[in-house]
């Protein structure tokens, strides 16, 4: 018979320790409500970012294609949502997909979807904190090019400015998180209600053509990276006042309403907007704009400037989380566990947004880093893509065959099925359109990017090899306790 698991803290500590104070036995703070977790997941979608940021490189690969291939993505995200809020109720976890693994397939597999969960939100924060300059330049000096000098002063400034409410805690997180997408939900009922308005006065010739599917596949890899980030409800599980009950809820509204967002929009854009404009360009949303509103650039740029403010803050909260969890299982360093006063994990906060500021002023000053960090960059949509494609495995597997194993969890019959089927074919999709961009992504994007993703994966190997005895250990959240096994194996509370 097994021994009986230790209760440890949230550092991993022995209680009455000492070490941290009150704020590190305590752990995160349990301060979020279901209508605090729904914004932050709709925020984080950040839409009228996405557009912005993707929307001139979607549109130069297939043009009106960019509709279909997006639809082609949607589902499985949709998919998705769902799974992640059953995994949510059986396993409440600051680490959420990492810890999922660790839970159903193994600690192995779990040290490799960590280090896929490092680089999918870190090659993420960058392309969000250079954009966040652009556009803060253009609506105070719209007539001057901005230089690098100012561009790196303003990304270092949203850098700073994303870390004073991540390091409040997540209540004031998601209070101004509320704030701002107040804004862009304001803008966005606004674009939509002119747009409409003025289709027959702006509308364009509709040319699908031959259906590019080297292109189409990009924009569906693409996709990842506007049609993610409703999960943040699932890394915040551990700050929810119910952490079985209302993790999750707030990813499937973010989902749909992401998803009903670009249903508006794109068809809107690529309807009064030439495609030789829209392709290839900086932010598709201020051309579209332009055409919109002429000569009042602030309308589209004050909301998108709110979307991608949110979207720098969300991302790096969503990375910290998991970050927390690693450090408290021993795969990190164990300061990345520690909490401040105010219970938030401070080094992991910290640490991502340092890390991205050295890639700011790298790639804006230096010339010849910058054609290398815009390719590894590039890729911030096929490693999210290949996360949520490993969160698919996990769920096949614990819908199929690991929950019978687990003595604390039951499935509806009907339920666990259709969510079964629905994971797998998610997988299979998400599987096959990692292999296609890694085959044709080269050819559209740039040369070298195979080779780069294949270090970046192998690296995920040595990562994981490296940490085998660091990792051995698995924390399992109960309420306000954590229950650990140093073998591996969890006391169901």
């Amino acid at each position: 018979m097994r021994e009986p698991t230790p209760v440890r803290n949230w550092t991993g500590q022995s209680e009455g320790s000492g070490d941290g104070g009150e704020a590190s036995e305590k752990g995160l703070a349990q301060a979020l409500r279901r209508w605090d977790l729904v914004p932050l997941s709709v925020s984080s979608v950040g839409p009228l970012f996405s557009v912005a940021a993707t929307g001139g490189v979607m549109v130069g690969a297939a043009g009106w294609w960019t509709l279909p291939a997006v639809a082609v993505l949607a589902l499985p995200f949709l998919v998705s949502s769902f799974v992640f809020r059953v995994l949510n109720r059986h396993f409440p976890h600051a680490g959420a997909s990492y810890h999922w693994s660790a839970r159903v397939v193994g600690s192995g597999a779990a040290r490799y979807q960590a280090w896929i969960l490092i680089l999918a939100y870190f090659s993420s924060i960058p392309p969000i904190a250079i954009p966040a300059a652009t556009y803060t330049l253009a609506l105070i000096t719209p007539h001057s090019p901005p230089s690098a000098a100012w561009e790196t002063v303003v990304a270092l400034f949203w850098i700073c400015f994303a870390a004073i409410p991540l390091l409040g805690g997540a209540r004031p997180t998601a209070r101004l998180t509320q704030l701002f997408l107040a804004v862009e939900l304001v803008a966005l009922a606004a674009i939509t209600v002119v747009g409409v308005s003025r289709l027959d006065a702006l509308s364009v010739p509709v040319r699908f053509g031959s259906p590019p599917i080297g292109g189409m596949l990009v924009v569906a890899v693409v996709a990842a990276t506007v049609l993610d980030g409703w999960e943040i409800d699932s890394y915040a599980a551990e700050e929810s006042r119910r952490p079985r009950l209302d993790p999750g809820f707030g990813g499937i509204v973010g989902a749909f309403l992401a998803l009903g967002f670009y249903a508006v929009i794109y068809p809107l854009m690529l309807a009064e907007t030439p495609l030789s404009k829209l392709a290839g360009a900086s932010d598709p949303m201020a051309v579209w704009g332009a055409r919109l509103f002429p000569g009042r650039p602030w309308i589209v740029l004050v909301p998108v400037l709110a979307s991608t403010a949110g979207g720098l803050w969300l991302t790096t909260y969503i990375l910290s989380r998991a970050l927390f969890a690693m450090g408290r299982e021993g795969l990190l360093p164990q300061s990345f566990s520690r909490l401040s006063r105010r219970r938030v994990p401070r080094t992991a906060v910290l640490a991502p947004l340092a890390a991205t500021a050295a890639v700011v002023v790298l790639q804006l000053w230096f010339s010849s880093l910058s054609g290398f960090f815009t390719l590894v960059l590039s890729a911030a949509g096929f490693f999210l893509l290949a996360e949520f494609f490993l969160d698919s495995v996990t769920a096949t597997i614990f819908l199929t065959v690991r929950h019978r194993q687990l003595p604390d969890v039951q499935l509806s019959p009907h339920a666990h099925w259709l969510l079964a089927v629905g994971a797998a074919i998610s997988a299979l999709v998400m599987g096959a359109l990692l292999v296609g961009f890694f085959v044709v992504g080269p050819r559209v994007v740039g040369g070298g990017l195979d080779q780069t993703l294949a270090v970046l994966l192998g690296a995920g190997v040595a990562f994981a090899w490296l940490t085998r005895r660091r990792g051995g250990r698995t924390v399992a959240f109960h309420g306000r306790e954590l229950r650990s096994d140093p073998a591996g194996g969890i006391e169901e509370g």
